[in-house]
């Protein structure tokens, strides 16, 4: 946003207006369309469609779709000191309404979370997440605003990076950043845990304060290799080029794929049993390889992270980019 943003659209409102309507629409639509994807599956009659009554809604794209438009529109209106206040506020205020909504004694249980219940009136009973057991959207509507906030800390450390000077001595800032926020976020768990799920503000400065030191100790690495002294890790480069493309592949493709079903032989009561095709390759192949399943769940996801490392790789050496 740092580096995009103020180039392209600040001084026309009218092309801020498009590419913030384009970016938010194509963003959210591939989120919303791979929790749809495929449209149909196998149920016990054979090949049915989706119930779209109980697609999710929300999702890890939806939320970046609109922690962006969110914080666009408030650098756009407010700039830098906009974006540090609506920060503060925005993980005040999300502490302040976990405390005063919460449902039961601990407003930090999937039970005890305000956000679920806004979730369940505002997106309906059948949309949030199921994975935890009980109705639960870890990227629900209420705890998108203090992933709002870490988006604003991001273009605050990027704008204090991209103006003028050695980016080399910026370094100190951001060790000195990342420390404070680490440290403040150790004092701050004792009354807000540090919670992924529901995005806490103790979380947001932990997780701010290491991507703060690891950005610090980058720096240097980035420098020597736009040099050519470190080429070997442009091996790294290709995901960032598409990374929208290849997250989107990468929930894309096990879902096409668990369309295919392969004869597992029969079952106890002698009927006909089938496997997908992923669990299937994982079990027959990745499995028998190592004693340890840890071992065999590592190296499945080497490989699968370097079948999409292949694909970035070939779109990257023609330069083909997918931006939204």
């Amino acid at each position: 946003m740092a580096l995009t943003l103020p180039a392209r659209s600040m001084d026309d409102p009218s092309v801020f207006s498009r590419r913030w309507a384009k970016r938010f629409a194509v963003i959210f639509g591939i989120g919303l369309l791979l929790n749809a994807w495929p449209f149909i599956r196998w149920g016990d009659a054979g090949v049915e469609w989706r119930d779209i009554e109980t697609v999710r809604i929300m999702g890890v794209l939806q939320r970046i779709a609109l922690c962006w438009g969110v914080a666009a529109v408030i650098v756009y209106l407010g700039g830098l000191r906009a974006a540090l206040v609506s920060s503060v506020l925005l993980l005040l205020g999300y502490w302040a309404a976990c405390v005063l909504f919460a449902q039961g004694a601990d407003p930090y249980s999937l039970e005890g979370f305000f956000g679920t219940t806004i979730d369940r009136h505002v997106l309906g009973d059948g949309h949030p997440y199921r994975g935890e057991g009980v109705p639960f959207d870890p990227e629900g509507l209420a705890s998108t605003l203090p992933a709002i906030a870490q988006v604003l800390l991001g273009y605050t450390v990027g704008i204090s990076l991209i103006q003028r000077g050695d980016i080399l001595a910026k370094i100190p800032f951001l060790l000195i950043a990342g420390v404070v926020a680490i440290v403040a976020a150790a004092l701050w768990q004792s009354l807000v845990p540090i919670n992924k799920k529901l995005w806490t503000p103790s979380y947001v400065l932990l997780t701010t304060g290491l991507a703060a030191i690891t950005l610090a100790a980058l720096l240097p690495v980035s420098t020597t290799a736009r040099r050519g002294i470190a080429a070997p890790l442009r091996f790294f480069e290709v995901f960032g080029r598409n990374a929208l493309l290849i997250f989107a592949l990468s929930g894309f493709v096990p879902r096409t794929l668990s369309l295919i079903l392969i004869d597992d032989g029969v079952d106890g009561s002698g009927r006909p049993r089938s496997i997908m095709l992923l669990p299937w390759l994982y079990r027959d192949f990745f499995e028998p390889l190592f004693i340890d399943p840890r071992a065999s769940s590592f190296a499945f996801a080497v490989a699968t992270l370097f079948f999409y490392w292949m694909i970035a790789d070939f779109l990257h050496r023609r330069r083909w980019y997918f931006k939204a």
